[in-house]
């Protein structure tokens, strides 16, 4: 069973990046020395490793990637704050 990660790093200008990868140590190299020179954490480093998890299935993953990416920062937040109850109110938009 060959197992997917779905990670959020935290860079150092306070944005999020969200990926995908199946193996998380040798990404997490690489944004950490800097192996992509036009990818998006490059000029952004250092990164933290704030929030992951794993997937056996790798449909699943790369739907639960692309959710997250468009999700805002304070949804985020809360995925890696462990709030998964406020997760339903941070997706519904306000009108006044």
């Amino acid at each position: 069973m060959k197992l997917s990660y779905v990670y959020v790093l935290k860079c150092s200008d306070g944005t999020y990046y969200t990926g995908i990868t199946s193996n998380l140590e040798k990404r997490m190299l690489g944004h950490t020395n800097g192996k992509h020179k036009d990818s998006y954490t490059f000029s952004r480093r250092p990164v933290e490793l704030v929030f992951y998890v794993k997937f056996t299935n790798i449909a699943l993953a790369i739907q639960k990637e692309k959710q997250i990416k468009k999700w805002s920062k304070a949804k985020k937040e809360a995925l890696i704050n462990g709030e998964y109850d406020v997760l339903p109110n941070l997706a519904k938009k306000k009108f006044q």
